[in-house]
C-alpha cells in the first residue's frame, strides 16, 4: 500500500503530457534555458559597462554620493544564497517523486527570496532619501538599473516559484514548470554575488 502510494505521488509530481516525455529537456525548462542565457549576456553587457565607466572616474563612489550599505547587503545576500540551497533539496525531492518533501523547502525559498527583495526595496528607499536617484550620479544610474533589473527579475521567478508550489499542492506540477522556476532562481542566485562584487565593493 504504501509502495503504492508512493508510485500515485511521483506520477502526479511528474504529470506531463507525451510529448514533454518523449522530449530530451522539457520545452518549458529549455525555452528557460535559452532566456537566461540571453540574460546572461545583457548582465555581462551593463557590468562591463560600469567597469568602464568605473576606471574612467577620478574618485569612485562619487564624493558627493551616498555610500551602498556594504554590510547590510551582505546579510541579504546570504538570504538569498540559502534559498538556493533549499530549491536544491526541492530539486532532489521532485526527481523521487517526494510531493511533501518539496512542500517545505519551496516555502522556505519563496520565504527566503521575499524576504531579499523586500530588503533591497527599503534599501532602494533609504538611499533615495540620502540623495542617490537615477539621475544624482552615473553611479546612481548604473546601481538602479544594474540592481533594477535583477530585482525585477527575481520577483519574476518568486511568481513562477509560486504556481510551481500552487501546482504542486494538487499535484500537477510538470517537469518542464518546474524546470523553468528553478533555472530562472538559480540565475538570481547565481548571478548576485558577482553584482555585489561588482557594484558594491
Amino acid at each position: 500500500m504504501q509502495a503504492e502510494m508512493s508510485i500515485q505521488l511521483g506520477n502526479q509530481v511528474g504529470a506531463v503530457g507525451a510529448d514533454e516525455k518523449a522530449a530530451l529537456i522539457p520545452h518549458g525548462l529549455f525555452g528557460m534555458v535559452i532566456f537566461v542565457i540571453a540574460e546572461v549576456m545583457l548582465f555581462a553587457g551593463m557590468i562591463s559597462a560600469f567597469l568602464i565607466v568605473k576606471a574612467a572616474a577620478s574618485a569612485w563612489p562619487p564624493l558627493d554620493q551616498p555610500r551602498l550599505p556594504i554590510e547590510e547587503t551582505a546579510i541579504n545576500s546570504l538570504a538569498l544564497l540559502a534559498s538556493g540551497f533549499f530549491l536544491i533539496l526541492a530539486h532532489r525531492a521532485f526527481h523521487r517523486g517526494d510531493r511533501d518533501g518539496m512542500r517545505r523547502p519551496m516555502w522556505i525559498t519563496l520565504f527566503l527570496g521575499g524576504f531579499f527583495v523586500l530588503f533591497q526595496g527599503a534599501e532602494w528607499v533609504a538611499l533615495l532619501g540620502q540623495g542617490l536617484t537615477l539621475t544624482s550620479s552615473s553611479l546612481g544610474s548604473f546601481f538602479y538599473l544594474i540592481v533594477g533589473i535583477h530585482g525585477i527579475h527575481a520577483i519574476a521567478a518568486l511568481g513562477l516559484l509560486g504556481v510551481a508550489t500552487n501546482r504542486l499542492r494538487s499535484g500537477w506540477l510538470s517537469p518542464g514548470m518546474f524546470g523553468a522556476a528553478e533555472a530562472l532562481w538559480f540565475f538570481v542566485v547565481a548571478v548576485w554575488p558577482v553584482l555585489y562584487l561588482v557594484v558594491y565593493l
